[in-house]
C-alpha cells in the first residue's frame, strides 16, 4: 500500500503496516493504634510522673514518624509505578495520543546498537536504520552517526477508542507529521524524501495507531548523522 504523493516536496511514500499486539498496587497502610494505657490502682499522686509520660511521648511520636516515612514511601512507589511506561530497551515512546510528536524527549532505541529484526512498531522517534525496507517485517537500527538510509522523524498516535478513520485520512495525517518534522541542516547535505507509514484496516484492529513519517536517502546508507535537533 505504498503511495506516491507528487504534490509535496521531498515526495512522500505511504506504506501501511502490520501490527504485533501490548499488559497492580501495594496495599495501604494502616497506621498502628497506640499502645493501651495500663489502669492503675494505686494511691493518686497529684504530681505527673513526668519520666514516665516522657518516654510514652517520645515513643508515640516515633511511631507516627515511622508510619509517616512508610506512607510517603508508598506513594512515591505508586507515582514511580504510575510514571513507568514500556519501552524498547529502556526507552520510552508512548507519546500523546492525538499530537504530532517532532521532537526526541528521551534517547531512542538503547544501546548497543545495531540491533537487527526490530518491528516497526517498536520504532522509536529519531531512530535510524541501515538498508532501510518500509515493506520489511523488522528493520536494522543503528547508531545515526554510522551510515544509514532513514530516520523516523515525525508521528502521530490516534488515540485508542478511535475507529478507523479510512486510508484518505490516513494519509493525510501522515503528510501533516511530514510537514511538521522540523529537520536541521544537516539534511541540506544529502538527497532526501519523505515516506509515510500508516496502519491498515487489520493492523488498525490490533491496536496499531500510529502514522509515521520518514526520511530516507534515495539510494544507499549514505546519510552519516541525524537530522533531528
Amino acid at each position: 500500500m505504498n503511495d506516491q504523493d507528487p504534490a509535496q516536496d521531498p515526495k512522500p511514500d505511504d506504506i501501511p503496516r502490520a501490527v504485533p499486539p501490548r499488559p497492580p498496587a501495594p496495599p495501604a497502610s494502616q497506621q498502628p493504634a497506640a499502645p493501651p494505657m495500663k489502669t492503675r490502682h494505686a494511691r493518686p499522686d497529684t504530681t505527673p510522673d513526668t519520666a514516665r509520660l516522657g518516654l510514652f511521648k517520645a515513643a508515640f511520636v516515633l511511631v507516627l514518624l515511622i508510619v509517616g516515612g512508610l506512607l510517603i514511601w508508598l506513594v512515591a512507589s505508586l507515582l514511580a509505578n504510575a510514571n513507568q511506561q514500556p519501552g524498547n530497551g529502556g526507552a520510552t515512546d508512548s507519546g500523546t495520543p492525538g499530537v504530532v510528536e517532532t521532537t526526541v524527549s528521551a534517547p531512542a532505541s538503547a544501546l548497543p546498537l545495531p540491533r537487527g529484526g526490530v518491528s516497526a512498531l517498536d520504532f522509536h522517534l529519531g531512530d535510524c536504520f541501515k538498508d532501510f525496507d518500509p515493506e520489511a517485517l523488522g528493520s536494522t537500527v543503528v547508531a545515526c552517526n554510522t551510515g544509514h538510509s532513514a530516520q523516523l522523524v515525525a508521528l502521530f498516535r490516534y488515540p485508542a477508542e478511535d475507529s478507523y478513520p479510512g486510508s484518505g485520512a490516513l494519509k493525510a495525517k501522515a503528510l501533516e507529521a511530514c510537514q511538521a518534522a522540523k529537520l536541521t541542516t544537516a539534511s541540506s547535505k544529502y538527497k532526501l524524501i519523505f515516506q509515510r507509514a500508516y496502519p491498515s484496516t487489520t493492523s488498525w484492529e490490533k491496536g496499531d495507531r500510529r502514522v509515521d513519517c520518514y526520511i530516507t536517502a534515495e539510494t544507499g546508507n549514505v546519510i552519516m548523522s541525524s537530522v533531528l535537533p
